[in-house]
Parts: structure tokens; C-alpha cells; sequence
């Protein structure tokens, strides 16, 4: 799928805390696609015959060690581009922590309120697709 940039669904999932703030995470440096640069949600790819509400769970619990919760629809949108092609379910989550990055996925995390999101979209490399779908519905106010 990603060799050949297939079309495929995926789930995204913004955490934030309780006071308003987002955690953002650098990707580990031997990810396939876009390796160590920062993304602004948890998630991945859905799985054949896996329904995306039990991906966000999946991802959630892999990536950053959060159980138990019921991450809320957003929005759905597309995105394409020279390394993807994807069809997102966007969620939301509030949680405060711990988390843990368990599966090597992430190697540093942050959280961050709008004034941080600025600068680290000015200054990191964040993932392209993230920042088209994503941030229009991230409410750091």
C-alpha cells in the first residue's frame, strides 16, 4: 500500500488535555514515511474488515498507551499527496495522561497550547497531511 501509494483509510486522533493544550509527537526515525517529523495526532492505517471507530482505539493504545476511552468523531476528509493517499476518520480525545510510547512509534512528545503549535509549525517539519486536515479542526482557544 505505501510502496505503491495506494488509496486506503486511516484514523487520526487529536489528544488533547482537560486545560486546552495539544500533544504533538515526533515520529521515530525509522518510520516508512515521513520519518522523524512531527505530527499533531496519534493513528495510522485501518486494517482490512477493521472498522475505523476500533482503529482510533487501536492506535490510541499502540502510540501513546490510552485505554479506555471512547474517542469522538470529527470529521472525515481525503488527502493525497507524493506519499499518501488516504481517506481519514478524524477523532478527538481529551486525556490528561500518563501516556506511554511503548511501540517505538514516537521518540518525543510535547504538549503544547497554541502559541507552542505556532512555533513548532514554524520551525519542525510536521507532517503535510496532518496540517491539511487536521488543523482547521484543532480548537486551541
Amino acid at each position: 500500500m505505501r510502496a505503491e501509494n495506494l488509496r486506503h483509510r486511516s484514523v487520526a486522533i487529536i489528544v488533547q488535555t482537560t486545560d486546552g493544550q495539544l500533544l504533538v509527537h515526533r515520529r521515530a526515525d525509522d518510520q516508512d514515511v515521513f520519518p522523524g517529523w512531527w505530527d499533531v495526532a496519534a493513528g495510522g492505517v485501518v486494517a482490512a474488515g477493521e472498522e475505523s471507530d476500533a482503529a482510533a482505539r487501536r492506535e490510541l493504545a499502540e502510540e501513546l498507551g490510552i485505554i479506555g476511552v471512547t474517542p469522538e468523531f470529527v470529521t472525515e476528509d481525503a488527502y493525497d499527496d507524493d506519499h499518501a493517499r488516504e481517506i481519514c476518520r478524524v477523532y478527538r480525545v481529551v486525556h490528561d495522561g500518563p501516556y506511554r510510547f511503548d511501540d517505538g512509534e514516537v521518540t518525543e512528545a510535547r504538549l503544547v497550547d497554541a502559541a507552542g503549535l505556532t512555533e513548532l509549525l514554524s520551525t519542525e517539519r510536521v507532517l503535510p497531511g496532518s496540517v491539511a486536515m487536521l488543523l482547521p479542526v484543532i480548537d486551541l482557544a
